[in-house]
């Protein structure tokens, strides 16, 4: 009698061990326990812990409640401005309510991943270029509400969407460079502009203090020379102001005279060329002049005639 209660004691301890092994399930802290009992949901989701089941009638699902890293394949479309781009994501996510994951949608991960893709090819046409580049923060907002609002129903929650890479075609790339480049050039120009135009007005300004102060502009030129030949050059060329001789020569002139004043020479009159004129105009020659042969040898006076009178015929008068 004790042999065969002790044997009803062994099989039921055994029977208890095997259904406590079978019925025994462990949740982990990061995941939830769904509970389907003849293929019906029960109201109750697992926390984490030892929880128990029944054998062959309960079927346990645990959910991940960590958050999901889920990275989007390039999508490549046309912006606003008709520009074709690619452009990829990723997305985080992660469930809050296990017992929705599980009963509304088949996988979530998946259909995540599909809904993600199309709300980033429809940002992409709703979008410009320039956004795409450099308003990133508010595309990302932009394309976690889309996504945010039917995933909620499934029991998840979008916890944030980046968009990681912009690829542009090549001439796309070379003609933002270039636009770039001559923008700065641009600047470059207006900046030198500016500068010359100071400059200038600080010349002027050094101009009108010179100008009032002859001395200045021998004591700069000077400084110059000093600066140049620091340098330590063979060949040294030194420009010499006109000023700089205007005033050397009004010294010169200051300084030969006692009273201050330049003598100048006084002028020489000079007479007009004198003139002649024939007191008998326009006469005619009617006399017969002998042969040079036929005359006898005369001295050279009196073949030619006493000398003219060097007086002016108007001053004899």
């Amino acid at each position: 009698m004790v042999e065969e209660l002790l044997t009803a004691l062994a099989a039921t301890g055994t029977a208890v061990v095997v259904y406590t092994a079978a019925a025994a399930r462990v949740v982990k802290q990061y995941e939830r326990g769904v509970v389907f009992r003849f293929g019906r949901l029960l109201n109750e989701v697992r926390q984490p812990g030892f929880t128990m089941i029944v054998p062959v009638i309960d079927r346990l699902h645990k959910v991940n409640l960590q958050i999901v890293t889920l990275p989007v394949p390039a999508q490549e479309g046309i912006t606003r401005d008709n520009v074709t781009v690619r452009v990829d994501a990723v997305v985080y996510f992660k469930v809050v309510d296990a017992a929705d994951a599980l009963v509304r949608v088949e996988d979530y991960k998946f259909a995540v991943s599909q809904m993600a893709q199309t709300s980033l090819r429809s940002i992409i046409g709703k979008s410009d270029l320039d956004d795409l580049l450099s308003n990133r923060e508010k595309l990302n907002q932009g394309l976690e509400l889309m996504l945010d609002s039917p995933a909620m129903g499934w029991g998840v929650a979008i916890d944030r969407v980046e968009i990681k890479d912009v690829s542009l075609p090549e001439t796309m790339k070379r003609s933002m460079a270039r636009q770039a480049e001559a923008d700065r050039e641009r600047r470059a120009r207006v900046i030198n502009a500016d500068a010359e135009l100071q400059a200038s007005k600080k010349l002027a300004e050094a101009a009108g203090v010179m100008s009032t102060q002859p001395a200045a502009l021998q004591l700069r030129l000077l400084q110059t020379v000093m600066a140049v030949s620091a340098e330590k050059n063979s060949t040294l060329v030194l420009p010499i102001p006109v000023e700089l001789l205007r005033f050397l020569e009004r010294a010169g002139q200051t300084q030969g005279e006692p009273g201050g004043e330049a003598r100048t020479a006084p002028a020489v009159p000079v007479a007009p060329p004198e003139t002649f004129q024939d007191p008998v105009p326009d006469r005619a020659l009617t006399t017969d002049l002998p042969d040079l042969d036929d005359l006898p040898d005369l001295p050279a006076d009196t073949l030619l005639g006493a000398p003219a009178d060097p007086t002016p015929r108007d001053e004899a008068a």
